[in-house]
């Protein structure tokens, strides 16, 4: 693996990198990846089954690959229990990145605990303080993020690449190696690796992300109807982490908002 040297790719070196890593199988695409950027990847894990099954394939392909995870305060008990089973399974330590404090309290005396209810607005100045400021911290290290993105999982995620200029984060390359499967694709990986996954799925949670914003749904509903379920709009169901919005935007919206 190579040492802290930044790599930077072009526009014309990720189209290229696309057109060769396109039909390759998720685990060559890591392979490339893991080879060209070592210590400086890592994968972006919020304890979902697509982030578990990726743990794995990266973990065969390199024991030593990181992978970090935005803790919110605000998770789900389930998801603590498989981050636990995770560390154990695979000897990673997992690298988790808090959300500045002193801007969570000031957060929540102006607006509340459950501010997230009240407005879009709102529930995307949460997002930016639990989870987009910390990311931000996280990527200072990286020059290249791995995500469990699936182009069949939202409206908002069709178009992805498996290999991306992160225009919203310095363009730093992201790298969505799964981008192709299907959620039963996921599923098999998982079962046929006996993968450690978040129990939440065995009880119609198949998206989760924090406790009080994430539902369980019916076979009838859309997999993501569970995320920010009070929101109608299926175009505005991302948290920042995937969509170029700065902090300092959603501060000014919610401030306007109140």
């Amino acid at each position: 693996m190579s040492g802290n040297t930044k790599l930077v790719m072009s526009a014309e070196d990720i189209a290229a990198a696309n057109v060769e890593l396109e039909n390759k199988s998720a685990e060559e695409v890591l392979e490339w990846a893991i080879t060209k950027f070592g210590a400086r990847l890592a994968l972006s894990s919020s304890f979902g089954a697509e982030d578990v099954a990726l743990i794995d394939m990266m973990w065969r392909i390199d024991p030593s690959v990181r992978v970090f995870t935005l803790e919110t305060l605000r998770l789900h008990t389930e998801t603590y229990t498989v981050m636990d089973q995770i560390r154990a399974r695979y000897g990673i330590e997992l690298e988790a990145y808090y959300p500045d404090m002193d801007q969570v309290n000031e957060m929540v005396r102006d607006n509340g605990f459950n501010l997230f209810y009240k407005s879009e607005e709102f529930r995307k100045l949460c997002c930016g303080i639990r989870k987009m400021e910390p990311l931000n911290r996280a990527l200072g290290t990286l020059d290249c993020w791995v995500s469990g993105l699936r182009r069949d999982q939202a409206v908002t995620r069709v178009a992805i690449d498996k290999v991306e200029l992160d225009a919203a984060h310095d363009n730093r390359v992201k790298l969505n190696p799964i981008a192709d499967w299907t959620s039963d694709r996921v599923w098999d990986y998982i079962k046929a690796n006996n993968v450690p996954y978040n129990e939440l799925h065995d009880n119609g949670f198949p998206s989760i992300g924090c406790d009080p914003c994430t539902r369980a749904v019916t076979p009838e509903e859309d997999p993501r109807a569970g995320r920010w379920w009070w929101e109608s709009d299926p175009n505005s169901k991302e948290c920042g982490l995937h969509v170029i919005e700065t902090l300092d935007s959603i501060k000014l919206a919610a401030e306007k908002n109140r």
